[in-house]
């Protein structure tokens, strides 16, 4: 199973130009996935909170696209704090990670891109579930 320390932190390339910034991301170049799935959260209150849960398959990758927000991460033994405030910047969670957003910047918007269609079946959401997935058989 993966730990805290499996989550990465990917820069991304910026192309500047003069009328603003641009930065791309492609499957298999940029992120270890194909992507198969694209959402953001916004009109998050400052302060709010959001996750808080697990995948069991799933791979996520995370970008302040605006503002800035914390990701708090949980492998049942450890936990890691990692904070997003550059659009060039991602934080990659890996698949049996508990992970949770917080302290949102007012305006800031957290676009997500996954490597699995949406699947109830794929959440670990309570954690003292997520605390028996991950203890070993």
């Amino acid at each position: 199973m993966k730990t805290v320390y499996d989550a990465s932190i990917i820069t991304l390339p910026s192309i500047q130009f003069r009328a603003g910034n641009i930065s791309p991301i492609e499957n298999q170049v940029h992120l270890p996935f194909d992507v198969k799935r694209i959402f953001y959260l916004y009109d998050i209150p400052g302060g709010e909170s959001r996750g808080a849960h697990a995948h069991k398959e799933c791979y996520q990758f995370l970008i302040a696209a605006s503002g800035s927000f914390d990701i708090l991460m949980d492998d049942g033994v450890c936990q890691r704090q990692v904070s997003l405030n550059r659009p060039y910047h991602g934080l990659l969670i890996p698949p049996s990670i508990w992970a949770s957003e917080l302290n949102f910047s007012s305006g800031s918007v957290c676009l997500v891109l996954a490597s699995h269609v949406y699947d109830p079946e794929d959440y670990i959401r309570n954690y003292d579930d997520f605390l028996q997935y991950r203890k070993p058989s």
